[in-house]
């Protein structure tokens, strides 16, 4: 993972891009597919980089960002209901002065002074599927999912036949009363219903289905689309607080719980109110040392601020409460043999090695495979097969090797492969990088449906009726592996698949020759190429104006590439630097720096991709950039939009300014020459004032316009 932030706003969107695309996968693998691919750790350090980037390039956060969003969209086969209140997810704190801040920065809010108590709650962080069940009138009514936290599934059928939930509440209840809690499976219940399902695939010469670990049988149980099938499946509930109700019963969150408790619901055992952060923390440790000895997973302490009306002060931030924080337990390890090192290749071209181990259990998961995480965390261990090594369940999921014991006994050095083990490309990595990366992006079949996902997307070709689910099955079907086959679709093909009318067969295939004349910002854009975004793609396109020419810088780049020679005593990276220097030189671009630069000549020196690209322009054609000759007084010149547009939307304003020969930037700068101000501008039109840049409202920019024409 990357320390350093990027330098440029093109950089940025590009790794901020590409940091939605992968943190909504494994979204989707934990929320939705019940089957996580990384531990929790690495998903945390995802979401921080994330954060990070944000923070530094607030103008580039996105609409997808996964800052503002919560879990993953429900499943298909489960109807899809709206929360009335929405179920959040929670911030988390690794360490004792990440829940002392936690503490601090409530007080602060609060502006409460030192000697006024903040008594909190913790209980255990139950490892389990979340659910909110609706009362009304005191009968259970709906059970959902929480989804991507606005929208949960319908599992009110299913939730019916687990024994902990009572179907109705005391008279005292009231009118509209909805309890949260998780849907969990106890550790034995996990490990019998393993061995029952074992045995029955035996007796019917099928291969038996064995769920990885106690939350995924939970998840998979509960979301089934016969009931029956759950109530075969031993679900418990634990309770831990409220959504929407129509009246809250006490002042307190240990005051609702109990309350909870009272009417029938399980709590959680170790549930205790605390007065401070130092009461809290002994509570954790308490918990903590239960832990093996609890009868189901847990992978922290949650704490919430008890009083009810400061956690309605408090409110939200982002896709978390500002008055609850859970502070995860640190792995739990375990001594195994390192039997050999496979390179897994992602959905984005990265090369991870996972280490194939002899079995071992883990906190009572059996563990047959940990991630190396990069290159140089291989280094840093000195892992070999047939090394002894400790490893840990870091958040309770996928087990990460933290120290290797044998490593002084002679054997032979394992090294990272150069091309990737999917597609024989090479393997690239940028300066300051950790992680290798496969160049093959248009050929390689680990990145085949992201690739054409991005290729069909809105922003790329816009290939209308080419969705996720049309290009995964096409994919799957072999109809389709690189760009050019999406061209070489039929009606005809079409016709021939389950569920295909004339009318939506004709449409699609019209769509796609639609787009046979790409503008060639939109198909440089379409390929793929890292840190090649859309501002990029259109620098690009402007510079150079054809493929052709083009075609041309690019040859001249792989030329100056392959003739680089390293200087004696001259590192890797300090050669990666220097290359990237000199092809930045010959790429000749206005905001194009040597990543880009760099990045964009990988992509065109790996000969597979060079072939695709071939292949592809056998069935298109990228039209020329056509320079106005009309003049405009934001020619050459670089335009920033801010606060609301009320006549237009963003893209048309861009389109607009682009037309007139301007370039359109997102944060204001000393180069910056016009902003153009919509009501609700902040700190943009402050800075642009600062600077003493013009800044014109949008019937200035319509003025602009009109001149011009």
């Amino acid at each position: 993972m990357k320390t350093a932030l990027p330098d440029t706003d093109s950089a940025a969107a590009a790794e901020l891009e590409a940091l939605a695309a992968e943190i909504a996968h494994h979204n989707r693998r934990y929320h939705t597919d019940d089957a996580p691919e990384i531990s929790d750790a690495e998903y945390d350090a995802l979401v921080r980089r994330n954060t990070a980037i944000e923070a530094a390039f607030p103008h580039l956060i996105r609409t997808d960002s996964p800052s503002r969003q919560v879990g993953a969209a429900p499943a298909g086969h489960l109807a899809k209901v709206a929360h009335a209140k929405a179920m959040t997810s929670l911030d988390n704190a690794f360490s004792d002065e990440e829940v002392e801040e936690f503490v601090a920065r409530v007080r602060r809010f609060l502006k409460l002074p030192d000697d006024v108590e903040v008594a909190l709650t913790a209980e255990p962080k139950i490892d389990g599927l979340s659910c909110s069940l609706r009362y009304e009138q005191r009968r259970l009514v709906q059970a959902l999912t929480r989804g991507d936290g606005t929208t949960g599934e319908d599992v009110t059928a299913n939730v019916r036949t687990i024994g902990d939930i009572p179907d109705t509440l005391p008279a005292e209840a009231p009118d509209v009363f909805e309890v949260r809690g998780e849907v969990y499976m106890a550790k034995a219940d996990f490990t019998a219903l393993n061995a029952r399902l074992a045995t029955e695939a035996a007796g019917s010469g099928k291969e038996a289905r064995q769920f990885a670990n106690p939350r995924n049988a939970a998840a998979g149980s509960l979301r089934q689309k016969d009931a029956d099938v759950t109530a075969s499946r031993p679900l418990r509930f634990l309770a831990h607080g409220l959504g929407e109700t129509s009246a809250v019963p006490g002042d307190t969150q240990a005051a609702v719980v109990e309350t909870i408790r009272g009417w029938g619901f399980p709590v959680a055992d170790g549930f205790a109110r605390v007065a401070d952060a130092a009461a809290a923390l002994d509570c954790y440790r308490a918990i903590e040392a239960t832990r093996a000895d609890l009868p189901f997973d847990i992978d922290g302490v949650v704490y919430k601020v008890d009083r009810l009306d400061w956690q309605e002060r408090l409110g939200f931030v982002a896709r978390a409460p500002r008055w609850a924080i859970a502070h995860k337990f640190p792995a739990e390890r375990a001594q195994t043999t390192l039997n050999a090192i496979d390179i897994q290749v992602g959905r984005t071209g990265k090369l991870t090695p996972v280490a194939k181990l002899e079995p071992v259990t883990v906190g009572g998961v059996v563990v047959r495979n940990a991630t190396l995480h990069n290159a140089d965390e291989i280094g840093r261990l000195g892992v070999r097969p047939g090394d002894r090594v400790v490893l840990q369940r870091a958040g309770d999921v996928i087990p990460q090797i933290v120290e290797n014991l044998t490593r002084e006994t002679p054997r032979e050095a394992w090294h990272f492969p150069t091309h990737c083990p999917e597609c024989g490309s090479e393997a690239v990595r940028e300066p300051g990088e950790v992680d290798w990366r496969c160049s093959g992006g248009l050929v390689c079949p680990a990145q085949a449906v992201e690739r054409l996902r991005h290729f069909a997307s809105r922003h790329a070709l816009d290939i209308e009726g080419l969705g996720i689910t049309n290009i995964e099955n096409f994919f799957a079907d072999k109809l389709i592996a690189r760009p050019a086959d999406i061209f070489r679709l039929t009606e005809q093909v079409l016709l021939a698949r389950e569920r295909w009318a004339e009318v939506s067969a004709r449409n699609l295939i019209a769509a796609i020759d639609a787009k046979r004349a790409p503008p060639l910002d939109r198909f440089l854009f379409a390929l793929g190429i890292r840190h090649v975004g859309e501002v990029t793609a259109r620098d690009l396109a402007r510079r150079w104006t054809s493929w052709a020419a083009f075609r041309a810088m690019v040859a001249a780049g792989v030329t100056a590439r392959d003739a680089m020679l390293q200087a004696i005593g001259e590192s890797d990276d300090k050669l990666l630097a220097r290359t990237a220097k000199e092809l930045a030189a010959i790429v000749d671009t206005k905001q194009v720096g040597p990543e880009v630069a760099l990045a964009l000549i990988d992509f065109f020196a790996e000969e597979r991709n060079d072939a695709a690209v071939e292949d592809l322009l056998r069935e298109i054609a990228p039209a020329d950039v056509v320079h106005l000759t009309r003049t405009s007084e934001v020619s050459g010149k670089t335009v920033v939009f801010t606060g609301t547009l009320e006549t237009m939307s963003r893209d048309e304003a861009k389109a607009q300014a682009e037309a007139l020969g301007a370039r359109v930037a997102g944060s204001v700068s000393a180069k910056t020459d016009l902003v153009v101000a919509g009501p609700g501008a902040g700190s943009k039109a402050k800075k642009a004032t600062d600077l003493g840049i013009r800044v014109v409202d949008e019937a200035g920019w319509q003025a602009i316009v009109a001149a011009a024409g």
